[in-house]
C-alpha cells in the first residue's frame, strides 16, 4: 500500500535527549525542534524550526492513490503550524485515509478533530502498543 506523512523521532545525544527529527515516507528529513534553536514557537526546552517542518511536512501530507497517508504525530510542535493545521483538516475534508497520532493534551484543534464524524479514536496503551501496529495495518488493507 502506497504511503503518505512523516514521523518524528528523537535526537539523542549520549543519554540526553536533545531534540527530534522530523522525517518523510519519501526520506527526506530535517531538524523539527532541538534545545539550540531559540525559536519561536518553543516548546518546553526545546525551540521549533517551523519552516523545516513545513518544507517537508506539507508536501509530505499529499494523499497517494490508492494508499494512506500517516502522521505521526499531531502534538505541541506540530499543531503551532496554522499552515499544517489547514492541510490536516484539509485531508479530513477529502475524506483521504488517515493515520496519526495525537497527543493526549487538550488543544482546540486537536479535540475538534477528535469529535468529527468518521473519526475513529484508538487509544495507545503499554498493554496494546507492541501490537497495535499489525493490527492496524490489517485494518487498513481489509
Amino acid at each position: 500500500m502506497p504511503l503518505a506523512g512523516f514521523f518524528t523521532e528523537e535526537i539523542r545525544e549520549g543519554r540526553a535527549r536533545v531534540g527530534f527529527r522530523i522525517e518523510t515516507f519519501a526520506g527526506d528529513r530535517d531538524v523539527l525542534a532541538h534545545v539550540d534553536l531559540t525559536g519561536p514557537p518553543r516548546v518546553g526546552k526545546y525551540g521549533v524550526d517551523l519552516e523545516a517542518f513545513e518544507r517537508l511536512a506539507l508536501p509530505a501530507l499529499e494523499p497517494p492513490p490508492d494508499g494512506v497517508t500517516i502522521v505521526d504525530e499531531l502534538g505541541k510542535m506540530e499543531l503551532a503550524s496554522a499552515r499544517f493545521r489547514d492541510a490536516v483538516t484539509g485531508l479530513l475534508d477529502r475524506d483521504a485515509p488517515l493515520v496519526a497520532t495525537v497527543h493526549a493534551f487538550r488543544h482546540p484543534f486537536t479535540d475538534e478533530l477528535k469529535r468529527r464524524p468518521g473519526v475513529e479514536l484508538v487509544r495507545l496503551t503499554r498493554a496494546n502498543r507492541d501490537d497495535l501496529p499489525d493490527a492496524l495495518a490489517a485494518r487498513l488493507l481489509a
